[in-house]
């Protein structure tokens, strides 16, 4: 997970025209696009909206230079927490269905119904473009920008600065944690192996959390008396300089969210029309 940090900030990094606009570009889109599906009836119109939505999602990930595999890799590392529950809807009926359909009877008395199919179906769409637009966020805006960007949507100061202390360390403990690892790998020390005995192994890592613990408590004081010296009080607040939106940025941004606004819509429209 350390080194995943690593790599989406290094991705992060990187220059394409996405990676360039303003970190409030790409919030407001990113959060426009999870509402506006959020907002969708649980009705067969997601698939819809959601193939355009996705195609939306692939274009701008093209944009970004970035390879499709990174992109794959991260969503299927994302995909199995919420895969589960989402496979365990079609056991259950929901409110969003009047009649059900079995479809296949298990042993005590446990059934899969139509209904329940389709509406795990519905979820796994609206999940897996939601994860899209949050994956294209980070992987083309750095941490700090992301936070200065919230800031200057009217993210509370309080919020701003634990979030910054929060970012800034989470490298240092990251840095820390990778050094232990090759110093642990230096002395040929695996906890996987199943050739050392179980004991040393629980003992060597108890000494490596413990060496950990020990090194952060440690850090988090030398931290806060620097701050204390450097003026930190209850009053101190992250400064974020204002900055306006560039007009190709402001007009990406008004494109983005009317297509995003008028797709449901449109769909809505054309269903009802239809019925």
């Amino acid at each position: 997970m350390i080194e995943e940090l690593f790599r989406i900030e290094r991705d992060a990094l990187k220059d394409s025209v996405i990676h360039r606009l303003d970190a409030r570009v790409k919030i407001a889109i990113a959060f426009a696009a999870i509402i506006a599906l959020v907002a969708v009836p649980y009705s067969t119109m997601i698939f819809t909206v959601g193939i355009i939505f996705y195609v939306f999602f692939c274009v701008l990930w093209a944009c970004t230079r970035l390879s499709p595999i990174i992109y794959a890799k991260r969503a299927l590392a994302i995909i199995p927490l919420w895969g589960i529950i989402i496979f365990f809807q079609i056991f259950l009926k929901n409110r969003y269905y009047t009649t059900y359909d079995v479809v296949m009877s298990l042993p005590f008395g446990i059934n899969i119904y139509a209904q329940s199919i389709e509406f795990a179906f519905i979820l796994f769409v609206k999940f897996v473009i939601c994860i899209s637009f949050i994956i294209l966020l980070s992987s083309t805006t750095k941490l700090q920008d992301m936070l200065e960007g919230a800031s200057r949507m009217g993210l509370p100061a309080e919020f701003a600065l634990a979030l910054g202390m929060m970012i800034r360390y989470l490298f240092v403990f990251g840095y820390m944690y990778r050094k232990i690892n090759e110093t642990l790998k230096t002395k040929c020390f695996d906890a996987f192996d199943h050739h050392l005995p179980y004991r040393y192994r629980l003992q060597q890592l108890g000494y490596t959390i413990g060496t950990m613990f020990i090194r952060s408590y440690e850090q988090g004081e030398r931290v806060y008396t620097s701050m204390l010296c450097r003026g930190y009080g209850r009053e101190s607040y992250l400064f974020v300089e204002k900055k306006a939106l560039k007009r190709h940025e402001w007009a990406f941004l008004s494109t983005s969210l009317v297509f995003i606004t008028a797709v449901p819509v449109i769909v809505w429209i054309t269903r009802i029309s239809l019925f």
